[in-house]
Order: structure tokens, then sequence, then C-alpha cells
């Protein structure tokens, strides 16, 4: 059965989605079979994957979601799996807010997603969760069915003053849904090295949590390549093969498989 990773934080802009999209990509390069699932609203990892006009697709995560809630067998489930550079994606789109609205009311709302993926699990090595930035039950259902949260930070002010609220969350999710749940380690994204604010907030968060959650070695650095890769719908890896940042996600997907093993 695959091992489910939630790519999560309390803050936006903090790299969840390029991480959901540049880790799938490094990990099929390995060799795994991968499923990344686009829990968000907004869209963003389904126009990361080459879709335009994510209003119109009838296929989504969110019409899953909703057959479930409404305990309805949805159609073929090949239907909704999309494939690009090799990963096999579920989209998203606008529809997936209607489904958290009505997610609030529902009976034991927070194992909708362990529901639907329960299927197709075993086709995977990973499912990696993209979500949305903030403690709502769509991130209460990813975090339900997780394995692992991989916990991304950008060593900004704001981001670092989210990141107690995330961890509390994860331990209620722990405490009350998911026993199962561990913390995989907290990913540095988006870090140059050559300010002074980087540098002190990455001594604050290895010192705060070093020897209590891990802190991946593996970093990944500020770089334009980045904007540019997703600008044209591709891992950075396959944009630019020099770059910096998609140099550092392959490093970060061996250092993820090697601490699993």
């Amino acid at each position: 059965m695959s091992k489910v990773i939630v790519i999560g934080s309390q803050k936006g802009g903090v790299g969840k989605t390029t991480t959901t999209l540049n880790l799938a990509y490094s990990l099929c390069s390995m060799g795994k079979k991968v499923l990344a699932i686009d829990l968000d609203s907004q869209a963003n990892l389904s126009t990361c994957y080459g879709i335009e006009n994510t209003k119109d697709l009838e296929y989504t995560i969110g019409h899953l979601l909703m057959a479930q809630i409404e305990e309805e067998e949805p159609e073929e489930l090949e239907h909704y799996i999309q494939s690009k550079d090799g990963v096999d994606f579920i989209p998203s789109s606008i529809y997936l807010s209607a489904v958290e609205a009505k997610l609030r009311t529902e009976m034991g709302a927070e194992r909708m997603l362990a529901e639907v993926l329960a299927p197709i699990r075993d086709r995977y090595d990973y499912v990696l969760v993209d979500t949305v930035p903030s403690l709502g039950m769509l991130t209460v259902n990813a975090l339900a069915v997780a394995d692992e949260v991989i916990i991304t930070v950008n060593p900004q002010l704001l981001a670092m003053m989210g990141l107690q609220d995330f961890l509390r969350t994860v331990g209620k999710i722990k405490k009350r849904i998911n026993p199962k749940l561990t913390i995989a380690g907290i990913l540095l994204t988006m870090c140059d090295g050559r300010t002074t604010l980087c540098k002190v907030l990455t001594e604050e968060v290895t010192g705060s949590f070093q020897g209590q959650i891990k802190i991946f070695k593996n970093r990944i650095p500020s770089t334009v390549k980045v904007g540019e890769s997703i600008y044209y719908s591709m891992p950075i890896a396959l944009y630019s093969k020099k770059a910096s940042a998609g140099i550092a996600y392959r490093k970060f997907a061996k250092e993820l498989i090697d601490y699993e093993g």
C-alpha cells in the first residue's frame, strides 16, 4: 500500500504546491509510482500540470468527495486520474469550495478523503496531497488519511509564526483521529542564504526543533527558474537540468526515501 504524504502549512506562499509538483516528479524519476492530489479549490497544482481552465472540469477531487458525501457511486476512477511527465494526478477546481462547505455539516466528514483513496492506494508507492493554506475541513481530511506530513516553511517571519499553530493541529489530529500520523520533517523553501533574515530564521527553526522534529538537510533555494518552470507547466528539473532548485528537490526526494528506509 502507498504512503500518503501531505504537503502542509497554515501559511500560503511557502512552496507547498511547488514542492508537491517537484517532489512527485523527482520520486517518479527514481522509479516510484506517484499520485498527486490537488486538494485546494484554487487549483494551483492543476494549473502547474497544464490545465488552463479548471472551472469547467467534470472529473475532479471535489466531485469524488461529493459522491462520497452523497453515498453515490462515482464514474470509473480512471476518468478522474490524469497523467503528466510520468506522474498521475487528480485535479481540482473551484467546485471544491462548495464541497468543503458541505463537509462542515456531515457526520464523519474527516474520513471522506480516506474513503475516496481506499480503492486506489495499492496502485502507488506514494500519494502526495497538496493542501489549502488553512486549517479547515479539507486539511483535516488530508491529515486524517496521511501517514506523514511534510511541513514547508519559507524563512520569513510571517511563515514562521504559523508553524506552531500547524504543529498543534497535527498533534490534535494524531491524538483524536489518526494515531499513525507522523511528521516526516520540516522542509525549508525559498532560501536565500545571502540575506541576514533568512540565516537568522533558518537558525531559529533548527535551534527550536532539532532533536524533536527532523529538519531536512536539503533546502530549496530561491531562484527565478522556479517561477519560469511553473509558467511553462514543467517540473524544474525538466525545465532546466542545471537549475539549483531542481537539483535540490531531487536530493530532497532521495533524502526522504533514505530516511524512511
